[in-house]
């Protein structure tokens, strides 16, 4: 699909302004940040598009501070009985050093971090970024194989990444799909959730009634997975 990108500023907001082969403008204010963006046709001029985001202003400002509003988690020092997450279940840290490789894992209500004398903040961030990641990926791959039979369709491929302003990302043409690191600390519903949502973009590119029809046919619980994912506490760093 052809498109191109542009950024508007309007005061101290700036949106972000993808062109695309679409008949309808689209709007949105994305989670964890509030950063704005606009899905417009080819055909629509920047003034137009301008004079778009204005009328939405009040709009988009309401939005921004509601997802400013939202609960962050505390900085992570990754200090004994700090409390971390996964799959929406606490865990409270105790943390080993011993002259050995760097290992995470799970006992009852722990999460045992292993790692050498003296290690610093960023190896011990490294350690869980990796267990979360193995996490994540060993839970996607089921979930993909469910929705493609209930959808008809396939995901050629998918990655993690650790995303500021989306949970999750398409490419509709490659069929490829990138989802956010910080999805291995909510409740799994919500990762599925973010699963389907983006596997109908390989249907309907927008945000349009189409994409909205499907969400409620393959989902119908979708807007409460929805708000209950922007309701949790995101990443402060």
């Amino acid at each position: 699909m052809t498109s191109s990108e542009i950024v508007i500023e309007l005061g101290d907001i700036e949106i972000d302004v993808v062109r695309k082969n679409i008949k309808n403008v689209h709007l949105s204010v994305c989670p964890p940040t509030g950063k704005v963006r606009i899905s417009a046709p080819l055909r629509m001029n920047l003034d137009t598009i301008r004079g778009f985001a204005i009328a939405k202003l009040n709009w988009i400002k309401k939005h921004q501070q509601k997802i400013r509003n939202q609960a962050r988690e505390s900085p992570r020092s990754y200090i004994d009985r700090e409390s971390h997450y996964l799959w929406g279940k606490r865990y409270l840290l105790r943390l080993i050093e011993i002259d050995a490789p760097p290992h995470l894992e799970l006992q009852c209500d722990r999460m045992l971090l292993q790692v050498r004398p003296g290690a610093d903040f960023q190896t011990k961030r490294a350690v869980f970024d990796d267990f979360y990641r193995c996490q994540i990926e060993t839970a996607i791959p089921p979930l993909i194989t469910k929705w493609e039979k209930l959808m008809g369709l396939h995901v050629n491929s998918f990655t993690i990444r650790k995303m500021k302003t989306k949970w999750g990302s398409c490419t509709p043409r490659l069929g490829t799909i990138r989802f956010n690191l910080e999805l291995a600390k909510k409740p799994a519903e919500c990762l599925e959730y973010v699963i389907v949502h983006e596997m109908i973009h390989l249907l309907e590119p927008s945000h349009n009634r189409r994409f909205i029809a499907f969400m409620d046919s393959f989902m119908p619980k979708w807007r409460f997975y929805q708000s209950e994912l922007n309701r949790l506490p995101i990443s402060s760093i």
